[in-house]
């Protein structure tokens, strides 16, 4: 039987999945716009924080810097190797546990912000998920559901027509190898609906824009170069795309041809981060 066909998750996430390395990829990447999403929160010293599928932590600590020395922030995240590597970032006085969001080990009311980032489009039923996670909110506590897009969705200002088959090429691989619709990845966009139906109030969403031009940062080229041209694109988009196609491709991602997109002076990368808050009751 495939790992995808026993995993927890829609996208194949089991406790055994490790994509830390790509995820701290991302983390050093957009690290100053998910800072200026966690300001926007304006935590204040005292408050009680769960990062609800915390990845590799990077998140653990800005949100420490809020709300210490009178507040707590814990992590929770499905993946053994996630939890380790969140568990080496963290400060000491920030626990990291091994456990399912949607049966997470704490008492109702234990908390007054759960920040829960690129995690509520990886359950089968975010609904029940985002229900799940308010339960664990007292009273006036708030949800701030973060999403950045998915990878279809980022523009490059290169070849248009090539920008839209390697889309669709993406698209094809993910309805391939996780068995999934892009119906089934609609909780991606609807991160305010889902607070709305799970019965939030005052829901305010914001969106930050990642914006990268050349000459690229050092973590900027890591992610896009690692996380995007060579895990994601490379050789498994080749099956989805003509020959010729593939080929321009390759040589845009490919660090050694002259044409090596992230060097390129016209380079300018646009990709969206948004953030949704909704508030319990009363």
């Amino acid at each position: 039987m495939s790992a995808t066909a026993t995993a927890i998750g829609l996208l194949g996430d089991t406790p055994a999945r490790d994509y830390s390395r790509k995820l701290e990829l991302f983390n050093a990447f957009a690290g100053r716009e998910l800072r200026a999403a966690i300001a926007s929160l304006r935590l204040k010293p005292g408050t009680r924080v769960l990062d609800a599928g915390c990845g590799t932590g990077e998140a653990l600590n800005w949100l420490d810097d809020d709300v210490s020395p009178e507040g707590q922030v814990v992590g929770i995240d499905l993946a053994s190797a996630h939890v380790a590597a969140a568990r080496r970032r963290a400060r000491p006085s920030v626990p990291v546990l091994l456990g399912n969001l949607l049966a997470a080990p704490f008492p109702a009311e234990s908390f007054d912000l759960i920040w829960c980032v690129n995690t509520i489009n990886h359950l089968r039923d975010p609904l029940l998920g985002v229900r799940a996670l308010a339960s664990l909110l007292r009273p006036g506590g708030r949800i701030a559901l973060g999403q950045s897009s998915l990878l279809p969705d980022m523009c490059f200002s290169w070849d248009a027509r090539l920008e839209r088959l390697t889309n669709e090429a993406v698209r094809q691989y993910y309805r391939d190898r996780y068995a999934v619709s892009e119906r089934d990845l609609a909780a991606v966009r609807s991160i305010v609906g889902v607070l709305r139906r799970a019965g939030l109030r005052e829901i305010i969403p914001r969106t930050f824009v990642i914006e990268r031009v050349a000459p690229l940062a050092p973590e900027d080229e890591a992610y896009l170069g690692e996380a995007i041209f060579k895990d994601t694109w490379g050789e498994r988009l080749r099956p989805y795309m003509a020959d010729e196609d593939y080929s321009s491709l390759a040589q845009l991602c490919d660090v050694r041809h002259p044409q090596f997109a992230l060097r390129r002076p016209d380079f300018h990368f646009l990709q969206t981060f948004s953030i949704a808050v909704g508030r319990v009751g009363p």
